[in-house]
């Protein structure tokens, strides 16, 4: 009788682990497919343009740039230049994600994006893209981040010098 229930148990121990798995995968799958939910059609924050040589404003000499790196096996890839007022993403291109979004941060862990500025949500497929820093000090952030809210996953990071 001793050798039925063992089997039993082991099969429920592995049959839970295996869920706790699944939903991790599942969860950072989720910002690899479009989004369902009402929240995707909603306009992002930023104002899509032409390429930023042609017309994006002349940036000041505090001008602080960075070039993108994907995180978590994500390709996120172009510059992003922080000014006094603005960010501008240029060349910008990123993995597929039902809720991107663009924080300024000091570095690329889920502790720093908590500590962040989000400045609104990111059109993946938009090479040229502004967001304006309204009441926001950009000089005390080291980083640009593009992070996946829904599934709390970091996409790309640009380290700005």
């Amino acid at each position: 009788m001793r050798i039925t229930i063992l089997p039993r148990r082991l099969a429920r121990t592995l049959g839970a682990v295996g869920a706790v798995g699944a939903v991790l995968v599942l969860a950072l799958a989720g910002c690899s497919t479009a989004s369902t939910d009402s929240s995707a059609g909603a306009a992002p924050a930023a104002t899509t343009s032409a390429p930023a040589a042609t017309s994006a404003p002349a940036m000041t000499d505090a001008t602080r740039t960075g070039t993108f790196e994907g995180r978590n096996d994500k390709t996120v890839s172009g510059t992003a230049e922080v000014g006094s007022d603005e960010v501008v993403l240029s060349g910008f291109s990123s993995d597929e994600g039902p809720d991107l979004h663009i924080y300024l941060t000091n570095g690329d862990q889920e502790s720093d994006i908590a500590s962040g500025k989000e400045l609104g949500r990111i059109d993946f497929s938009a090479a040229s893209q502004t967001f304006t820093l309204s009441g926001v000090d950009a000089s005390g952030y080291t980083t640009v981040v593009i992070h996946c809210d829904k599934a709390k996953a970091v996409f790309g990071a640009a380290t700005l010098s």
